[in-house]
């Protein structure tokens, strides 16, 4: 009586272990298949004497903050890459799904502008300092992208260059950001604008604005949806 009454205490604990595993593993995978596209290494303007390594994509924001970026990029619903040479050449990519288009353009908004503030944000907060940026335009992709500039230097110190390629694909964002020593004029700027134009383009290679079935910049033949991440 007693050893039935264990075999299905112990039976019933081992099912519903076996259930939360299961739950977890589905709910695990659910979150893996939200995740945007992402560039990967090869997608970035090429380094004269490296090539690019390619971290994982992973949930949530990069434990660094993005300069200029700082305190904008909501948490929920983002997605990040961090891409690297052997030299000082880095860039990072963060992608967030927002709750709806609306809700997306309101957010590249507030991304647009405060990369354009970045500068002299930066010089109200280093004294001696000097910083300058510039709008690169706009590239006709999906709902849009827009490349900007921005330069800072101390005295004593290496300036510094980064780039940014802002974006959005439906209710998806994403945000490419360069970066290494020097200044504006040695900045590949060409390069990058199809760095970013690929970023928006990966976003949703099987939703909308994807490639499922349709004719586009695939050698304008109709491919089967194959998210670009994994080829």
């Amino acid at each position: 009586m007693f050893r039935r009454t264990d075999t299905a205490a112990t039976l019933a604990t081992a099912l519903v272990a076996a259930a939360a595993a299961l739950v977890l593993t589905a709910s695990t995978s659910a979150a893996a298949a939200t995740a945007p596209g992402f560039l990967n290494g090869t997608d970035l303007p090429a380094h004269p004497t490296s090539a690019w390594y390619a971290g994982e994509i992973t949930a949530g924001l990069p434990e660094t903050e993005t300069f200029c970026l700082d305190g904008v990029l909501p948490a929920a619903g983002s997605w990040h890459r961090a891409f690297g040479t052997e030299y000082d050449t880095g860039a990072v990519q963060v992608s967030v799904r927002s709750a709806s288009p609306s809700a997306a353009a309101r957010l590249v908004g507030t991304l647009e502008r405060k990369v354009a503030a970045c500068a002299a944000d930066w010089l109200r907060t280093t004294p001696g300092g000097t910083a300058s940026w510039q709008d690169y335009g706009t590239l006709p992709v999906e709902e849009g992208a827009h490349v900007y500039g921005v330069h800072t230097s101390i005295p004593e110190s290496e300036p510094g260059v980064h780039l940014y390629g802002i974006g959005r694909d439906g209710a998806t964002v994403t945000v490419v950001k360069w970066g290494q020593m020097g200044d504006l004029s040695q900045a590949p700027v060409a390069a990058f604008k199809k760095t970013t134009t690929r970023a928006v383009n990966k976003l949703n290679p099987c939703g909308a604005g994807g490639p499922a079935g349709r004719v586009g910049p695939w050698r304008g033949e109709a491919m089967p949806c194959v998210p670009e991440t994994s080829r």
